[in-house]
């Protein structure tokens, strides 16, 4: 589907969008990042999988569902962002320390639609003190959909 200059999706034939489903795989079934998805309560409500998590990496999975389409009747950005933040989230806690994110952004390069099937892929890029900096690409199938950068921050502590 196109989106006109107006940002309005255009008339013609809805492109299918398949995607053969993967089992679902981690490098440690019981690392850091696999407990804290595990927890995530609005990643799970949303249909959000976590697919893999390394040290400094994850990848996640997410279908377009009907109520995660806008009234331009493609995918909602937050929706996207949220994947693509949970992917950060997986990737920067998967050290150990508690991580937060101090800030991120993202492009959306083009717009997702209802049915289809997302992936976000995280990759540290480095380092520094409690600090960090990853990029996260959301990808429907080989299509890059979204680019999105989060500043990530280890806390020192977490009051219950």
């Amino acid at each position: 589907m196109e989106i006109s200059d107006s940002g309005k999706p255009t008339e013609g034939p809805v492109e299918e969008r398949p995607e053969e489903p993967t089992e679902a795989r981690t490098t440690d079934d019981d690392g850091p990042a696999q407990r804290m998805f595990a927890a995530d309560k609005a990643s799970q409500l949303l249909g959000i999988e976590l697919l893999d998590a390394g040290q400094g990496s994850a990848e996640l999975r997410m279908t377009v569902r009907e109520n995660m389409v806008n009234g331009h009747g493609i995918a909602h950005g937050g929706y996207v962002f949220l994947l693509a933040d949970t992917a950060f989230a997986c990737a920067c806690n998967s050290h150990g320390p508690v991580t937060v994110a101090a800030g991120a952004d993202i492009t959306f390069v083009t717009p997702a639609m209802e049915g289809d099937v997302l992936r976000a892929t995280a990759m540290e890029r480095t380092t520094y003190g409690r600090s960090g900096i990853y990029d996260i690409t959301v990808r429907r199938g080989e299509e890059v959909v979204a680019e999105f950068r989060g500043r990530s921050r280890v806390i020192r502590s977490v009051e219950a």
